[in-house]
C-alpha cells in the first residue's frame, strides 16, 4: 500500500466522522466558547465592582430622632454626619483617657477597641492607667488589652 493510498482513505474516514457528528461537534464548541465568555466577563464584572467592606456602627437613639427632624437632608446622609459628629466629639473628650470601661461592666477598654465605642457616653467611665482601672474592679477585655 502506498502513502497516497493511506492518506486517501485517512481523509474518507474523516470526512465520514464529521458528516455523522457535525451538529454535536458545533454545539460542544459552541457551549465551550459561551461558558468561557460568560466566565472572563463575570471575572472581569467582580473586579470592577470590588469595593471597601461597609462598616456600620451601632447609632445612639438620640442620633435617630434629631436626623428625622431635618426634612431637607435624606436620613441616612444626617445620621451619618450626625456619627461622625458624636464620635469626633466622644474621641476628643476622652483624648485624656487611656483605658475606658462602662457603668455597667466590670471591664476596662482601650478607647479605640470596638467594644469601647459601643458604651454610651452617660455611662463611660475613664481611666488614666490600667492599675487606676484595676484599683476600681475593673479588668483587662481579653479582645482589646492582650
Amino acid at each position: 500500500m502506498s502513502i497516497n493510498h493511506f492518506l486517501h482513505s485517512g481523509k474518507t474516514i474523516i470526512k465520514k466522522f464529521w458528516s455523522r457528528y457535525e451538529i454535536k461537534i458545533v454545539l460542544v464548541i459552541g457551549f465551550i466558547l459561551i461558558a468561557g465568555l460568560s466566565f472572563e466577563v463575570g471575572f472581569l464584572k467582580n473586579h470592577e465592582l470590588k469595593q471597601n467592606p461597609l462598616i456600620i456602627e451601632k447609632p445612639i437613639e438620640s442620633q435617630i430622632a434629631s436626623s428625622s427632624s431635618n426634612k431637607n437632608t435624606p436620613k441616612a446622609q444626617k445620621l451619618a454626619q450626625d456619627t461622625k459628629k458624636s464620635s469626633s466629639e466622644t474621641i476628643a473628650s476622652n483624648q485624656n483617657c487611656a483605658y475606658v470601661g462602662s457603668k455597667n461592666s466590670n471591664k476596662y477598654h482601650l478607647p479605640t477597641c470596638s467594644y469601647a465605642k459601643r458604651i454610651k457616653p452617660e455611662n463611660l467611665v475613664c481611666f488614666s492607667s490600667q492599675d487606676e482601672a484595676k484599683s476600681k474592679g475593673y479588668v483587662p477585655d481579653k479582645h482589646c488589652i492582650k
